[in-house]
């Protein structure tokens, strides 16, 4: 058993380990029936109410739609003085479906709050288990912790299907928004010159980014692309749309960035006499800061369980809203392995690696081995001192990093 080897401890993952091999039939068939209805961010009804029915008969205490986002909800159980929460990702990629493997992370999230449920007054837990919308677009993580649905919690965890088993997640800080350019249509062969081409504002603006990548800082990323082009080929477009994403290692570097990005579509506005409009969609992703060690934990819990750490790749960098989570509370983001690679997240292939037995037992062994690590963390004297020491650390609101950094 790995880390603790004391009686208490070995019972305790015994009996949650138990409870999710219990479940697991129930959970590998909640993970598929999220993947075959993905929804997108903020819509995922079906995903929402599904987890919902799973947790609201396990015993846990409902309450929806909280943070005032119509899918999301936090589920409680237990009321011992360490506040455990995990997080079930629930949205889906437009045309890809769980091409990230929301369906996993889901699951797995619901498998290790049942894990926990029969030890909770034993080891003196409240577990909430918080159904998180929008990761992909829109921060809904971000949202829930502003408005209040991660108050009191000492610690936050999830998982997440990759290529290659990892117990971190490499991160960039990112931010997105959308750019609305308003020109003039006119007749493309009588009238060209009545028009104030929309297009063409978007035209230069990818110009712009393409020589600003030349000067970008280290792990300065940016792309994009056009949601909205024009109307047809003979109507000077009037009204056009692209959205583009920019990030960086940190939101201080972010912050660095964003004005240098920012110009590039002025520029585009400036060039072609169109006017601008800038719409965010969401609150800017941060980099992650993940805890030593619930990390160290979960590694040592997961290898216990027979999976293989890699190291990852030089190139392997994503972002994530639980990345805004570690900087206020101790977080952990580790990676579960479906030995895909080259086929990597964001692919078609991967969603259909998200629904197959290697994912279905990859989410049972990230239950299991959150489960375990709450269990360390909570009889392991010198990180539960440590973890409670902040019980009031976490309920002020309005003082996030990235309300300021862009």
């Amino acid at each position: 058993m790995p880390e603790l080897t004391t009686a208490p401890s070995i019972e305790a993952k015994r009996s949650a380990q138990a409870a999710i091999g219990q479940a697991a039939d129930m959970l590998i068939d909640l993970s598929h029936r999220i993947w075959e209805h993905p929804e997108l961010a903020f819509e995922e009804v079906q995903t929402s109410a599904a987890l919902i029915e799973v947790l609201d008969a396990a015993g846990f205490a409902i309450t929806p739609r909280v943070a005032d986002l119509p899918t999301a909800f936090v589920a409680e159980y237990g009321s011992g003085p360490l506040h455990v929460g995990i997080c079930s990702e629930m949205d889906a990629l437009p045309g890809i479906g769980h091409a990230c493997g929301h369906n996993v992370i889901a699951a797995a999230g619901i498998g290790a709050g049942i894990g926990l449920c029969g030890l909770a007054d034993e080891l003196g837990l409240t577990i909430r288990v918080l159904g998180t919308p929008a990761e992909e677009l829109g921060g809904g993580k971000i949202l829930m912790l502003e408005r209040g649905a991660f108050d009191g919690l000492h610690l936050a965890m999830m998982v997440h299907p990759s290529p290659l088993e990892l117990d971190d997640f490499p991160t960039l800080a990112i931010d997105q928004c959308d750019f609305h350019y308003q020109g003039r249509t006119a007749h493309a062969s009588t009238s060209p010159h009545l028009g104030v081409n929309a297009a063409d504002a978007i035209t230069v603006a990818q110009v712009g980014v393409g020589l600003l990548r030349q000067h970008l800082n280290h792990g300065d990323q940016i792309h994009g692309i056009v949601t909205k082009g024009g109307e047809a080929a003979n109507i000077v477009p009037g009204d056009t749309t692209a959205r583009f994403f920019w990030r960086a290692p940190s939101l201080e570097a972010l912050a660095r960035l964003e004005p240098r990005v920012q110009a590039c579509f002025q520029a585009g506005a400036l060039a072609t006499g169109a006017s601008l409009e800038v719409e965010k969609l969401g609150p800017p992703y941060s980099e992650f800061a993940a805890d030593e060690d619930l990390r160290r934990f979960y590694r040592a819990n997961a290898e216990a369980l027979g999976r293989r750490f890699s190291a990852a790749p030089a190139s392997a960098s994503g972002s994530t809203d639980m990345a805004n989570i570690s900087l206020v509370m101790p977080t952990i983001h580790p990676m579960l392995g479906l030995d895909s690679y080259p086929t990597v997240n964001h692919q078609p292939e991967f969603a259909a690696f998200c629904k197959t037995p290697v994912a279905d037992q990859a989410m049972l062994d990230g239950a299991v081995g959150m489960a375990w690590t709450v269990i360390d963390a909570a009889l392991d004297a010198e990180v539960s001192q440590r973890l409670l020491a902040n019980d009031t650390l976490y309920s002020g609101r309005g003082t996030y990093p990235w309300r300021f950094a862009v």
